[in-house]
């Protein structure tokens, strides 16, 4: 009896998959669907708001808006008709976003970066340090869990949502946290994409400098350039190069992450097992358990990006890498309509007050530090 029961275990959870199938593949549909609207409102709004006061506003306007909006109203609608939970397991958002990330590398020329964006460089490490360790040390003092204030420290000093999933598959965070983090991530980007082009206009700071406070600032690459956009075609090359310089610094950050929360967080749980079971291997995380928390998809963004240098540097077509760059952006399209069908008020309420507070201060401090940085190694900078 026991035998039979357990011969046909196997059965009925491939039977039980088989049935939710169906399920999955209209849930990418849905994604798919409301990805291709996030397009045309994309490509179309700008003219259909010409010769009209939100003309300036359309055309700043990038995907990342659009697509997670979409994505809350079918969020909304699907709840409505009690279909949303049957339909998630085809919101791929971790596949899309990491998908995308991966041909994101495809477009960061690291050579160019070492060789023509010295100061770009310097900013970045220096903002990222401190920017994150001032995060991480105010989360620790208002009681947040190390991996939500993990993700919150790494999407506000790197780059936004693409920090944040890099950090969330390294400390093995909640979907939930994720989803958070993203959300606030997209709301405090979203002014700043025409804040700070016009403080930079009030403060009469050079293009070079508004550049480098924007690309350092601003936490989505989206968002970066359409800010750029504003502030002028100078002030955007500067802003995408410090933008993709601390891209560049995903994978770091990762394995550092990675390092940390397997060897210190983590540690303490594995001691305290060690204590229970008498087995002192408890307290010491193996290889192994290092490389199954470690991001992998960082592997293939560090080699796309190589890929793509080394293509480049041979002779290889501009056109390829632009094509390349187009299937990002549909995939990072489907991430963020995937993150607003996969939004969730509960998991605000939850959290409370304090995680707002924390990406607020943090944001302030980025500003802060930024235009410094931007004054300091940028102020003699010709474009």
């Amino acid at each position: 009896m026991t035998e039979t029961a357990s011969a046909s275990a196997p059965a009925e959870r491939t039977d039980e998959r088989t049935a939710k199938l169906p399920y999955a593949i209209a849930g990418v549909l849905v994604v798919i669907a409301l990805g291709a609207a996030t397009r045309f409102f994309e490509q179309q709004v700008p003219g259909w708001a010409a010769d009209t006061p939100l003309a300036k506003v359309a055309k700043s306007i990038e995907f990342p808006v659009y697509a997670i909006a979409l994505g809350l109203i079918g969020n909304v609608i699907l709840s409505k008709l009690a279909l949303r939970e049957a339909l998630s397991r085809g919101f791929r958002t971790e596949f899309f976003i990491k998908t995308g990330l991966v041909l994101l590398g495809a477009s960061i020329n690291l050579k160019l970066l070492v060789t023509a964006a010295g100061p770009a460089i310097i900013q970045a490490l220096l903002l990222i340090s401190i920017v994150f360790g001032f995060t991480w040390w105010l989360g620790g003092r208002l009681g947040l869990d190390d991996k939500l204030r993990a993700l919150l420290a790494s999407a506000v000093s790197i780059c936004g949502v693409s920090a944040a999933i890099a950090a969330a598959g390294a400390v093995q965070a909640k979907r939930e946290q994720l989803a958070y983090a993203a959300s606030l991530v997209i709301i405090f980007a979203l002014p700043s994409i025409f804040l700070l082009p016009w403080l930079a206009s009030v403060f009469g700071l050079p293009d070079a400098v508004a550049g480098a406070w924007i690309g350092g600032n601003i936490d989505t690459t989206a968002a970066v350039a359409a800010a750029g956009a504003i502030a002028g075609e100078d002030a955007l090359q500067i802003a995408t190069i410090v933008k993709t310089t601390q891209n560049a610094l995903i994978g770091i950050v990762a394995i550092a992450l990675t390092a940390y929360f397997a060897l210190k967080v983590e540690r303490k749980s594995w001691a305290g097992a060690s204590e229970a079971t008498g087995n002192d291997t408890a307290a010491r995380p193996s290889l192994r358990e290092f490389w199954d928390r470690f991001p992998k998809f960082v592997l293939g963004f560090i080699a796309a990006s190589v890929i793509g240098t080394l293509y480049l540097q041979f002779g290889g077509d501009k056109v390829d890498i632009a094509t390349v760059n187009d299937l990002r952006t549909w995939f990072l399209i489907f991430a963020f309509v995937a993150i607003g069908l996969e939004f969730s008020l509960r998991g605000l309420r939850e959290a409370g007050w304090r995680p707002i507070a924390l990406f607020a201060s943090a944001t302030v401090v980025n500003i802060v530090v930024a235009l410094g940085l931007a004054l300091l190694l940028f102020g003699n900078f010709t474009v």
